[in-house]
């Protein structure tokens, strides 16, 4: 089974504010419900390179073992 995140928006006076529930720091905001949606994909996006730049930058010079992780259910 292939997980998926999970978006939320709510609409408020100047416009609409989304976030991931699974995914903390990926969150934004639109005018409208399409800008704040490809924000958010956006967001997504770059917390992820984020976290992986930040993850390389701590097991430099460190013997690990990468690989997939498995489905999870």
């Amino acid at each position: 089974m292939k997980e998926q995140f999970t978006a939320v928006f709510q609409q408020v006076r100047e416009g609409y504010i989304g976030f991931v529930e699974e995914l903390p720091g990926a969150n934004t905001q639109g005018d409208t419900l399409d800008e704040a949606r490809t924000n958010l994909q956006e967001a997504v996006q770059l917390v992820l390179e984020s976290n992986r730049a930040l993850a390389e930058e701590s097991l430099r010079n460190k013997t690990v073992i990468r690989e997939p992780l498995a489905s999870i259910s």
